[in-house]
């Protein structure tokens, strides 16, 4: 499984982002996908999660600021960004969950800077 992040920036207060991740060699199950951040030296956040039945869900931070969306047949997650924050500058990184032996198992990709300026 790999994954590979795209579209991170900066931007200003207020602005937009789009973030693309290319998923490869992954078999969509019930664990589902997931867009995480992580600001340095802070614990990772989850951003927002699609369920292996399409549904989402987001973290309380996201306000029904950003939008996931998963495109199975081109193998590509989407998170669209807006009314963006300075508080929302972190590295965003995606996650496809793999069945474990107990739990899910997160393959992530290595992220991608997105930087919010007042």
């Amino acid at each position: 499984v790999r994954l590979e992040e795209s579209g991170g920036g900066s931007v200003q207060t207020g602005g937009s982002l789009k973030l693309s991740c290319r998923i490869s060699g992954f078999r969509y199950n019930f664990c589902g996908v997931s867009w995480f951040r992580r600001v340095v030296g802070q614990e990772r956040d989850l951003v927002a999660h699609i369920n292996g039945d399409g549904e989402k869900y987001y973290g309380d931070f996201v306000k029904s600021r950003f939008t996931a969306s998963l495109d199975k047949a081109k193998n590509t997650l989407t998170l669209q960004m807006n009314s963006l924050k300075p508080e929302d500058t972190a590295i965003y990184s995606c996650a496809a969950g793999s069945q474990g032996r107990d739990s899910c198992v997160n393959t992530w990709g290595p992220g991608t800077q997105v930087t919010v300026s007042s």
